[in-house]
């Protein structure tokens, strides 16, 4: 059974998940505001620039003089710098908010515990540690890039019934569809809450992919592109609307490495890997990746080319349809 506290900041989580794919490079963030059992106000970190959750759920109550005797819940600690914003802890104190009631610690260099320290100096009662870790596993993306100055790497394919990921001949250039419409659309979707997307040359060549969220309202990935010798012709649809990156990638260092090294020099917190087979092999192959979500259609080929080799622990199977989807975590 929930405590107050983890009610309340279930909440906070259930806010932050409303922005998911709008917010970076800022983590997500909700926030709850609790006067003698009730909720006062709430708000949420809906954009990279705009207010923070904090700052939302304190304009959100209409007396502030409530403020003075509530508790404040949030996913995350507290900022105490200036950014495009000023500090939320100073926001937090001004308006004499006595009790703080905080997920998880920022990672952030620009905060680390600095927040939690400028509110215990300022004679509040703060509270660390609640759902901890419900809390960091919404901001994986935020923690990884900080923590491992990497993306937060999600590997997606689809298999047959007897682990095909692509027939042997294709007679036309476009993709041989495995999953259904449904496990379409859901690709789309995680799309729209992605930095970045990878493909290599063949599957291009292949496929002639969009990589676009055509199929969910939503901005477009930074769609990536691996082509050492920068052969395919740029009216493939992948190099049409937003710019598109070709990869040149040096034989003499690892490929995953120099396209974590690339993003992350970019600043974007998370990549989606769609194919071909030998390009999330070699990530699978050097441990790094961070989710693979495998959808096994209902179909079979007999023949064909083999999806990749996962060794992992199945977290977690989904039906969508006709289809299974698959969820692995690299633990």
């Amino acid at each position: 059974m929930m405590t107050t506290d983890e009610r309340y900041m279930q909440r906070c989580l259930s806010l932050a998940r409303k922005a998911i794919g709008y917010t970076y490079p800022n983590p997500l963030v909700g926030s709850v505001i609790i006067h003698e059992g009730k909720i006062i106000g709430e708000g949420w970190h809906a954009k990279a620039g705009e207010p923070h959750a904090e700052v939302n759920a304190i304009a959100s109550v209409k007396d502030k003089d409530l403020l003075k005797e509530s508790t404040l819940y949030v996913n995350l600690e507290p900022c105490a710098h200036f950014g495009k914003t000023p500090p939320c802890a100073d926001l937090i104190i001004e308006k004499e908010i006595p009790k703080i009631v905080i997920g998880c610690v920022d990672i952030n260099s620009k905060v680390a515990g600095k927040g939690i320290e400028h509110l215990r100096q300022a004679g509040r009662e703060v509270i660390v540690g609640v759902l901890e870790a419900e809390c960091q596993a919404l901001n994986a993306r935020f923690f990884t890039f900080h923590a491992q100055q990497r993306p937060y790497i999600i590997l997606k394919w689809a298999q047959t019934r007897d682990g095909f990921i692509a027939p042997l001949q294709q007679e036309q250039q476009k993709p041989v569809w495995i999953s259904n419409a449904f496990s379409q659309q859901l690709t789309h979707l995680w799309r729209a809450q992605e930095g970045a997307i990878l493909v290599g040359k063949h599957t291009v060549q292949k496929d002639n992919p969009s990589l676009t969220t055509r199929h969910w309202v939503g901005d477009n990935p930074l769609r990536l592109v691996i082509d050492n010798d920068h052969v395919l012709p740029k009216t493939l649809a992948v190099f049409q609307g937003d710019p598109a990156v070709v990869l040149t990638i040096s034989p003499n260092c690892s490929m995953p490495k120099q396209v974590c090294n690339y993003l992350y020099e970019r600043q974007i917190q998370s990549l989606i890997v769609e194919g071909g087979a030998q390009v999330l092999q070699q990530f699978i192959d050097e441990g790094l990746w961070d989710e693979a979500r495998i959808f096994v259609g209902d179909t079979r080929f007999s023949e064909g080319l083999s999806a990749p080799q996962l060794q992992s622990d199945l977290q977690a199977i989904q039906p969508i349809a006709t289809d299974l989807l698959l969820i692995y975590r690299n633990l």
